[in-house]
């Protein structure tokens, strides 16, 4: 209801917008994993779904197969991220993880079949909130980045042979000493090369990405800050800015960046103050009118309910950019059993080859598809 609203008096107002996209939910499993994403598991054309201990083969995810099984602590199970690659070059997609309790970086090895999938260990890394992959070189392929809050942070190199396949090995490079909860990735200073964003600042990447010294600017303080931390330009004048939420707390917000010489700031607009564990954020174009929308939502009891809202309702959502501000898109809303969060890792591709990105989300609320129907 709260969109309709706002799309009535926008329209009212003489701000013509389009209505909102409609999405139709598809329950995959009450699992309580908190990561997903989507990959071809079998090579048959179709993506499947990866969560935790299942993958679930596509296009109608009701038959699955076991991954292998994962440790569990308290509420948790130790699985923080599912990113896709093909580690060792056979042509089957494997995926990385690791997490918070075994603090160690894993990839596991795709069989090929329904068995039980290998697990191989990339680095003891120390607690791992989560992982992203970015090219952080610049080389075209992605490099694996764990967000390891009081630990180094570092990113993780795939060894690979002239063709460009993967070798089934890691190289380590370290950036910092230490950071904190909260990561993301991207060309601040427009120089070409991609920085990495903490919580307390962004670390300026070398000319020599392998001897030089990454240069840190306390430009801001984000508090207890999402993964990723998205590095946009949010209002089109041709600077990045951050777009940060609040992963334990209550909070959604841009930081937009206003340069004055060689001076440069951040000035934080709220895009909702009104939901809290805002963790995981995407930026995609989500309606199919050529502009990126921001999705995310809150993830359900992200510290046993020990995080302020812990008890609101649950919220999945789109956010548009309207030239001024966001404008919020509610995908799903309600308390548990009715409203869907978003975990930890969440994916958004095409299912079903709509033309439409669906969203894909685990969590302790179970996992689910929302069928983007367009608008």
């Amino acid at each position: 209801m709260e969109t309709i609203f706002i799309y009535i008096f926008l329209s009212l107002s003489g701000i013509f917008v389009d209505p909102p996209v409609k999405f139709q939910k598809q329950l995959i499993a009450m699992e309580s994993t908190e990561s997903v994403n989507v990959f071809d598991v079998d090579g048959d054309g179709q993506l499947d779904i990866v969560s935790g201990n299942f993958w679930f083969k596509g296009p109608e995810f009701k038959e699955r197969h076991l991954v292998g099984q994962i440790k569990r602590v308290g509420e948790y199970y130790d699985d923080f991220s599912t990113i896709p690659m093909d580690v060792n070059g056979d042509g089957k997609m494997d995926f990385i993880t690791g997490g918070w309790f075994g603090g160690k970086l894993l990839w596991k090895e795709n069989p090929g079949d329904n068995g039980e999938w290998a697990i191989h260990e990339i680095e003891d890394t120390g607690n791992i909130e989560t992982s992203r992959a970015w090219d952080v070189d610049g080389d075209g392929f992605m490099e694996i980045v764990p967000n390891t809050p009081g630990k180094p942070l570092a990113y993780y190199k795939l060894q690979r042979d002239a063709m460009g396949n993967g070798l089934g090995e890691f190289t380590r490079v370290q950036v910092a000493d230490t950071h904190g909860h909260g990561l993301g990735f991207g060309d601040i200073n427009g120089d070409g090369r991609g920085d990495f964003i903490l919580p307390n600042g962004w670390l300026e990447a070398p000319e020599d990405l392998q001897k030089g010294e990454w240069v840190l600017h306390q430009d801001f303080d984000l508090g207890s800050a999402s993964v990723p931390i998205l590095v946009v330009d949010v209002n089109g004048d041709g600077l990045h800015d951050l777009i940060v939420g609040q992963a334990h707390g209550y909070g959604l917000d841009w930081y937009e960046q206003v340069k004055e010489g060689e001076q440069r700031k951040f000035v934080k607009h709220k895009i909702d103050p009104f939901q809290s564990q805002y963790h995981c954020l995407e930026w995609v174009d989500i309606d199919n009118d050529g502009e990126m929308e921001l999705v995310t939502g809150k993830r359900y009891r992200a510290h046993n309910g020990n995080d302020p809202g812990a008890d609101d309702h649950l919220g999945l959502y789109y956010f548009k950019w309207n030239g001024n501000s966001f404008t919020k898109n509610i995908i799903s809303y309600g308390p548990l059993g009715i409203g869907k969060g978003a975990g930890i890792f969440f994916a958004v591709e095409d299912l079903n080859g709509s033309g439409f990105k669906d969203v894909v989300v685990a969590g302790k609320d179970g996992l689910a598809v929302f069928y983007n129907e367009g608008n």
